[in-house]
C-alpha cells in the first residue's frame, strides 16, 4: 500500500538519528509523513532536519495555539502511528496511560482498529529491567505492535539487547502493518506446549517448539489480518509485532481461551498448541501424599505421581466463542505412525471435536532442515491439500479461512 497518512513519533534518544532514514524512506515510499517530537528528541536532532525531510511542520508542544485538538485530529486521519525510537521512558509512560504529553495524548486518543507501532531502543539493563518488560507486556495486550529489539552493541558502549531495528526492518513492518486484505480475518492461534507442575520447580511439559503457531501467525500479520498469539513459556515469538499471551499449564490456557473467545468475535481458532492430556493430580514423596507446586521435593527419595486426565479443549472452543460460526483448525501429531494409524487418528479427531479442518503431521518425517511436512483434512475426512513446509501450511490456511462462507 502507498499513499498513507503516517505519523512518526520521535523520542528522546541517541536513536533519532536512525530514525531520519526511517521517515527518509517512508517519504520515498510515497507516504505523507507528519513528526510528533518529544523535547528530549530535539536535543538529539532539530526540527529544521524533520520539516526538511517531511515538508511539515514538526509537532512538540500539546499546548502551542492552534494545537489544542490536535492530538485527535492527527490521530483521525493518519492510517498508522510509529513510533520511532521508543525510549524506555515512552513505553513505560504510555504502559501508564499518562496524556500530559503529545505523545501521550497521541496515544489515547488513537483509533484502536489503527495499528500503533513502536520501535524499542534503549541500555540493554534498560530493556531487560521489569518495569520495562512489564510495560512492554501491557502495551502488546492492548494490541500496540512492539517491534524487535536488536542485538550488540549500543551507543553507551555496552553490549546486549536493546539496539534500535535496522531502518529497513522498521519500514518493512510499516508497510506490512498498512497491507490490508479483501477480508481481514480476525484469528485466534495457539502454539507450544503446557507445562505441568511438579513441584515450585519442576514441570512436566512435552518438546513444542511453537514454530508452527508462530509462522502462522507472522504470515497472518504480514497479509494484514488481526492474530492473537497464545503461546506456551518456551514458544517461538513471531517476528510481526500484534497481540500476545503468555500460558503456562492447561488451566492458564483454558482461562485465556475463555477469556478471548468470550470477549473477541474471532473468525477463526487454529488450535496448535501442544496441550498436556494429563495434569499433576498428587505426588507421593517419601510416603507422604501432597499437591503439586509446593515446596522442591528431595530427589533422593523415591516419587510416584498420580495424574488425572485433562478434556480436550479444542472440543469445546465453539461453545466459548461470541462468534456461532467460528471456524475451529485443529491439529493431530503422530510419531511413526503407519498410513492407516494416522487416517484413524485423524477420523477420531474429527468425529469427536467436528473441526472444519485437520492438519496433521508425523514427527518421525520432520526434516533435518527443520522442514515439517503437513496435511490438510476437510471435515469429511478427505485430503485437502498437502503442505510440504511451514510456509506453506500458513498461505494454505489462510486461503482456506479467507474463502470459508461467514
Amino acid at each position: 500500500m502507498s499513499g498513507a497518512d503516517l505519523i512518526v513519533v520521535v523520542t528522546g534518544s541517541i536513536a533519532a538519528a536512525k530514525a531520519c532514514e526511517v521517515i527518509s524512506r517512508l517519504v520515498q515510499g510515497g507516504h505523507r509523513v507528519r513528526v510528533v517530537a518529544t523535547e528530549a528528541a530535539l536535543r538529539f536532532v532539530g526540527p529544521a532536519t524533520f520539516e526538511g525531510l517531511t515538508g511539515l511542520p514538526v509537532l512538540t508542544d500539546l499546548f502551542a495555539p492552534g494545537a489544542a485538538l490536535e492530538h485527535i485530529t492527527l490521530t483521525r486521519r493518519a492510517d498508522l502511528v510509529l513510533v520511532c525510537p521508543a525510549t524506555a521512558h515512552t513505553l513505560n509512560r504510555l504502559a501508564a496511560g499518562l496524556a500530559d504529553d503529545f505523545p501521550g495524548a497521541l496515544f489515547l486518543a488513537h483509533d484502536r482498529e489503527k495499528p500503533w507501532l513502536m520501535a524499542p531502543a534503549m541500555n540493554p539493563a534498560m530493556w531487560a529491567h521489569p518495569a520495562t518488560i512489564s510495560a512492554v507486556a501491557r502495551l502488546r495486550e492492548w494490541g500496540v505492535g512492539i517491534l524487535p529489539v536488536g542485538s550488540g552493541r549500543t551507543a553507551c558502549g555496552e553490549t546486549g539487547e536493546g539496539r534500535l531495528a535496522e531502518p529497513a526492518e522498521i519500514v518493512a513492518a510499516v508497510e506490512a502493518a498498512l497491507h490490508r486484505p479483501v477480508r481481514r480475518l480476525r484469528v485466534l492461534v495457539t502454539g507450544g506446549g503446557t507445562a505441568e507442575p511438579i513441584d515450585g520447580l519442576r514441570v512436566l511439559t512435552n518438546t513444542s517448539t511453537g514454530a508452527t503457531g508462530a509462522g502462522l501467525v507472522d504470515h497472518l500479520r504480514r497479509m494484514g489480518h488481526e492474530a492473537v498469539w497464545l503461546h506456551g513459556r518456551r514458544a517461538v515469538q513471531p517476528a510481526a509485532p500484534g497481540p500476545t499471551e503468555e500460558f503456562g499449564s492447561f488451566a492458564d490456557l483454558d482461562a485465556a481461551l475463555r477469556r478471548w473467545l468470550g470477549g473477541t468475535p474471532f473468525d477463526a481458532v487454529v488450535h496448535a498448541a501442544a496441550v498436556s492430556d494429563f495434569g499433576v493430580e498428587a505426588i507421593e514423596s517419601g510416603g507422604v501424599v501432597q499437591l503439586p507446586a509446593g515446596a522442591k521435593l528431595d530427589s533422593q527419595l523415591p516419587l510416584r505421581l498420580h495424574l488425572r486426565p485433562h478434556p480436550k479443549l479444542v472440543d469445546r472452543l465453539r461453545t466459548l466463542s461470541l462468534n456461532p460460526h467460528l471456524r475451529v483448525v485443529a491439529f493431530k501429531l503422530t510419531n511413526g505412525a503407519s498410513p492407516a494409524a494416522r487416517a484413524e487418528a485423524v477420523g477420531a479427531l474429527l468425529r469427536r471435536a467436528r473441526p472444519d479442518w485437520v492438519v496433521h503431521n508425523d514427527l518421525a518425517s520432520r526434516g533435518a532442515d527443520g522442514a515439517f511436512p503437513a496435511d490438510i483434512f476437510g471435515p469429511d475426512g478427505t485430503l485437502a491439500r498437502h503442505c510440504p513446509d511451514r510456509r506453506t501450511l500458513a498461505e494454505t490456511l489462510e486461503r482456506l479461512l479467507a474463502d470459508a462462507p461467514t
